[in-house]
């Protein structure tokens, strides 16, 4: 019995520690590793590389390993036949029961074995940079659904606190309605902020909502359990200058697909080649009478030994005219090296622009932060001015709306600037490093 207590306790124990470590907060960093350790695409990409390495090993058994087999058939022959013992032709019906093993390995095609072999090499490495791009496509969908659940969750603090104070501007105003010395209007147009204010809460609040279905899409995360993200994001290291251009996954597919297409042009010129092959077997064969009752066959042993022989060929094949399909494989494969070099210079222009415009946008970004910054700061100490002139009835109360629709206004901007500039910076390191 106290075995047994003890044991439901260290379980319970082991599930509220578990839920426990369900419920800490993810920051950034862990709710991307999250993402590329659970995506479905990423799963996806583990079969296609597992498909790859099989492939790159089978490479090697076709160039150097022979293929061997073995067969075996029976079968009656009616009518006039040869006979096996005196070879001359008969009219009784023969059984025959055969076994044959062979083997054949090519010595010679014009090194097109070993050019499967660094074929199959290529797309291994192009499967992991492919691979590797995916992580970075789930990563950046991490990214950008994490900064958008961060302002929208800000957003909703920021109109809580505004509904708040909406609501204690319209007490004050009640209240001095009541001693004569604001009137109903005024009452009426800050019931007015106020339920503008709860709108804009239960939007904010329901954009939230979005963008949390919308991170745990991207993170694949199950839905009987609950997320919770850190309210700050991480701080960024510096900006590193790299020392030497970083190629992203795209431009090394994109070479990746260049080398493969000069191999596939030399694959061409090699079928031109002759080949030469190495086949060697033994066969055996086992017969009798069936309908001659007065004929002994000799024992299946014997007939195995006596009838069995070897055999080694040496196959010399030279290709001399095919239709011009090897013409035109040549000419397509030619083709195939020209787009292979038009897409891999597409890509370098592409990353190089992408680098451009990565670094723009972070120069924008920090620009934009900072005036937004000053404009809420501005802005805050506007509203408050405007709310103590509002108090001693210095302004009415459309003036003081206005002066807290744009303190709101610059709030949103200002937070929205924040996020958008790390973003940016995140999209810059990528760029530079090719680390998220």
């Amino acid at each position: 019995m106290t075995h047994r207590l003890s044991k439901l306790i260290l379980l319970l124990c082991a599930a509220l520690c578990g839920r426990s470590l369900m419920a800490q907060p993810m920051n950034l960093r862990q709710c991307m590793d999250y993402a590329v350790a659970h995506s479905a695409k990423m799963r996806l990409c583990a079969a296609d590389r597992s498909d790859e390495l099989a492939a790159y090993r089978q490479s090697f058994l076709d160039a150097f390993t022979p293929s061997v087999g073995a067969q075996s058939y029976a079968y009656n022959q009616y009518g006039r036949n040869l006979d096996p013992e005196t070879n001359t032709y008969t009219d009784f019906t023969t059984f025959h029961n055969g076994y044959s093993l062979s083997g054949s390995i090519t010595l010679f095609e014009g090194f097109q074995a070993l050019g499967k072999i660094r074929l199959a090499y290529l797309q291994r490495q192009k499967g992991l940079s492919h691979e590797q791009q995916c992580a970075d496509q789930v990563r950046i969908a991490v990214m950008e659904a994490y900064y958008q659940l961060l302002y929208y969750r800000q957003l909703a603090e920021v109109l809580r606190h505004s509904c708040a104070t909406a609501d204690s501007a319209l007490t004050k105003v009640r209240r001095e309605e009541e001693l004569g010395r604001k009137g109903y209007a005024d009452v009426v147009r800050m019931e007015s902020e106020l339920a503008e204010r709860q709108y804009q809460l239960a939007d904010a609040e329901g954009r939230r909502d979005q963008a949390l279905l919308q991170l745990q899409e991207a993170l694949c995360w199950p839905s009987d359990r609950r997320l919770i993200i850190a309210d700050e994001p991480e701080e960024l290291e510096p900006l590193a200058t790299p020392t030497s251009p970083i190629e992203l996954p795209a431009v090394q597919i994109a070479r990746a697909e260049l080398r493969e297409a000069e191999i596939g042009v030399r694959q061409a010129r090699a079928a031109w080649s002759p080949t030469l092959s190495l086949g060697a077997g033994w066969s055996t064969t086992y017969y009798t009478y069936p309908n001659l009752p007065e004929y002994t066959p000799l024992p299946f042993a014997q007939q195995w030994r006596a009838n069995g022989g070897q055999y080694i060929q040496l196959t010399l094949n030279i290709p001399l005219y095919s239709r011009g399909t090897r013409s035109l494989a040549l000419r397509k494969s030619q083709n195939q090296r020209h787009r292979a070099q038009v897409r891999l210079e597409q890509a370098l222009r592409e990353d190089t622009n992408a680098l451009r415009r990565a670094a723009i946008d972070v120069k924008s970004a920090e620009a934009s932060a900072l005036k937004a910054q000053r404009m809420a700061e501005v802005g805050q100490q506007a509203f408050a001015l405007s709310r103590r002139q509002f108090e001693l009835g210095l302004i009415s109360a459309i003036e003081y709306q206005t002066a807290s629709q744009t303190f709101l206004k610059a709030q949103a901007e200002s937070l929205n600037a924040q996020l958008q500039l790390r973003l940016k910076r995140h999209l810059l390191r990528y760029r530079q490093t090719g680390i998220l």
